[in-house]
């Protein structure tokens, strides 16, 4: 690994989440002289990755991000052939539809189709949302051993007063994700608003991102016809991405020591 991209991607992600600090505060989250910090933040700042705050000496992620975020999503296949599904989905279902990846601990959404309604809502696209408070990161928690692993190994932080944060009782839920093929959040990310994902695989069967309806909270628990479709939705990108069959065969559990 080499150390200036190393610190550079660590002072990155602790900017992330709109989060806006000074040197001094990135200094000690990094155990790095502030000197040392400046340097990596104003080279960050020659690049546009990161931003100073008008009037005021904290940072803040830089505008280039937005772009490289751009060209990202774009290069993604599954998003590709996804589109025209989704676009179809909002529109059967009258729903917000979401399609998302792993990033790190959290899911990225990487399409976003807002609800068919002409009401003013906020394009989604390029968001993240923390894995275990999201429908569709515990479907990609479901079906990737490893992924569960790194983020059950951190601490789970609260969005609302129903999130989720035990590792344990998240870990007990994955099982039952993986044999229905759906996997579901109430309140869990924001209040009033609740989502049911479905697995999306390649022509190797690994599941490589999720696809969900999001609706009011007070229109829950969705109807079986926007279950079905979702279903539909899923299996169709995943045909459009060469898989074989779906659902996505279950991951191998390991067997109890005392079983």
């Amino acid at each position: 690994m080499i150390q200036a991209i190393d610190r550079a991607a660590n002072v990155l992600k602790l900017l992330q989440g709109a989060r806006h600090l000074r040197i001094s505060e990135l200094a000690a989250a990094l155990e790095l002289p502030p000197s040392t910090v400046h340097g990596i933040v104003k080279s960050l700042r020659e690049h546009g990755l990161v931003a100073k705050e008008r009037g005021s000496d904290r940072y803040m992620l830089g505008p280039a991000l937005l772009k490289l975020s751009n060209v990202y999503l774009d290069t993604l296949d599954v998003r590709a052939r996804a589109m025209r599904w989704t676009r179809e989905l909002a529109r059967r279902t009258g729903l917000a539809v979401r399609l998302g990846a792993e990033l790190f601990d959290e899911v990225i959404i990487i399409h976003h189709n807002r609800r068919p309604d002409g009401s003013q809502q906020m394009l989604e696209t390029g968001l993240t949302i923390p894995a275990h408070a999201s429908a569709m990161g515990k479907v990609l928690l479901a079906y990737d051993a490893d992924y569960a692993a790194e983020v059950f190994g951190k601490e789970l932080r609260s969005l609302t007063g129903d999130t989720v944060t035990d590792p344990a009782k998240l870990s007990l839920t994955l099982a039952q994700i993986a044999a229905r093929g759906l996997a579901t959040e109430q309140d869990e990310a924001v209040l009033g608003e609740s989502s049911v994902a479905a697995p999306v695989s390649d022509a190797s069967g690994n599941v490589i991102a999720a696809v969900a309806v999001v609706l009011p909270t007070s229109e829950w628990p969705p109807e079986d016809p926007v279950l079905n479709d979702l279903r539909e939705t899923a299996r169709t990108i995943s045909r459009e991405l060469g898989s074989s069959s779906w659902p996505p065969q279950p991951p191998e559990r390991q067997p109890d020591d005392d079983a």
